[in-house]
Parts: structure tokens; sequence; C-alpha cells
């Protein structure tokens, strides 16, 4: 089965250094809180693997300067998100999440497919996953994100990549609002990454435990994105564009 094309925009933000500011959370009138609880009742119940963890959501972007994102954040739940859908009561969450491009030494990129069990089951995507905000006093950085995504990035393919290896590789906002940073891993060959892959769905099987990604696959381009096996993320079909014109498969963006 081939993608079909994304209908919304999404945006590519020319971020050199982020800033992160909490804020207060916006309260919800009675209606809304009802709605929210009734919806995520319904929901559970046709996926009973959902869980109301915490989350950051993005409560507004401004720009210090040219390349200064300053982006503020509040605490939530997962319950939140499915007031989005409510035709009356809806409010705007925007999510923010990170990811991880793992490209391989010979010009590829690595991509996953959600599995059933997940919010997104079939979507292809880069390992990753939404940001839980930090314990009281510990402070939600640049610092935090590369450990958030590097933690992802064992989770979710079993490479162990430090977090200070991780680079500030792109800044997206969907249509939505939802906010991705994304990071850039070192190169490293495709036979490792399948090797690793293998690896950790063997462990989690065996512990009876379902991998957050049932495949993984490899791209060149927007255009390889396109002929995966299933639709994609919205970010997914740019940020492929996006390794495709760098210079070289082991380039790094040196942006910290």
């Amino acid at each position: 089965m081939t993608n079909q094309p994304h209908p919304a925009a999404v945006e590519l933000l020319d971020v050199h250094r982020l800033h992160l500011v909490e804020t207060a959370p916006p309260r919800l009138t009675q209606e809304q809180s009802a709605a929210m609880d009734r919806m995520w009742e319904e929901m559970t119940a046709s996926n009973p693997s959902m869980f109301d963890g915490p989350v950051v959501v993005c409560a507004g972007l401004d720009w210090k300067d040219p390349h200064t994102l300053v982006l503020t954040w509040y605490r939530a739940t997962y319950r939140l998100y499915v007031l989005r859908l409510d035709p009356v009561h809806a409010v705007s969450a925007p999510s923010v999440f990170v990811s991880v491009a793992q490209p391989t030494d010979n010009g590829r990129l690595l991509v996953g497919r959600m599995a059933s069990s997940t919010a997104a089951p079939g979507r292809w995507q880069l390992p990753g996953g939404t940001i839980e905000p930090p314990s009281d006093g510990a402070l939600l950085d640049l610092g935090a994100l590369r450990r958030h995504a590097s933690r992802e990035l064992l989770e979710e393919v079993g490479r162990d990549v430090p977090p200070d290896d991780l680079s500030l590789w792109a800044v997206t906002r969907g249509d939505k609002g939802n906010i991705g940073i994304h990071f850039r891993a070192p190169a490293c060959s495709a036979a490792t990454l399948d090797h690793q892959y293998a690896e950790l769905v063997s462990v989690e099987t065996a512990q009876g435990r379902t991998p957050e990604l049932d495949r993984i696959a490899f791209v060149r381009s927007a255009l390889d994105v396109e002929h995966l096996d299933g639709r994609s993320v919205d970010f997914l079909p740019m940020l492929a564009a996006r390794h495709a014109a760098a210079d070289t498969p082991q380039q790094t963006d040196s942006r910290r």
C-alpha cells in the first residue's frame, strides 16, 4: 500500500537555540471537564492500554531573536488531548514531542511503524515520543529533551546513544500546533541497527511486552516515505527531505 499525501501543512522553524518556560495550566469549565472525562472513558474502554500519564502542553511560541525560540508550556495529562476532538468543548492543547533522526552510514534514515497497541497504530515515524514534565524543582531544558530523546531511541530501537551526542536538528509545528523537537544522532550501519532492534524485540517479547514499533525500515527521501506500507506522521516527509538535502550522510547539525 502506498501512502496518500498529507493535506495539512507542516512548518519547519529555523531554530538555533531553544528556551522553555513553564506557566500555569488554563482552567477548564465544568462542562469541559465533564466532556473530557466522558471521552477519555470511552477511549480507554476501546483501548485499555491507554495511560493517563503526565504530558507537556505547548502554551505558546515567541521569538527572542531571529533564531532563538521561546516555548511556553504547562503540565497536563493525556486525557486533555481527547478534548481537542470535542465539537462543542474543544480546547487548543498542542502536544510537545521529541524524535531522533538516526542516519545510517550509507545515507539512509531509520523510521519505525507504530504497533497496534499504541495511540497511532500503523503510522510510520522517527523514534520518539511525547515529552513528560520533570519532577517538581527540576528544569525542563534542552538537556532534559536530549535525555528524553536518547531514552526513546533506546526503548523503541535498542540503540543506546549518549544524550550529549544528540544535536538539535529541526523544530516543526503541525497544522494543529503540535511542536516536534527533532535531534540527530551519529551515523551507524543499517546492519547494526537491524541487529539492535531484533535484540530489543526478542527481549520485549520474552518478557510479555509488545514493542512500540512493530517494524523498522530505512528511507533516503520523501519519495521513499510515500512508498512505505502505511501512512506516516505529518512531519516525516519534510524531515526525510531535509535529511536527503544534507551534504553527506554523516553530517551533523552543530547547533547546541
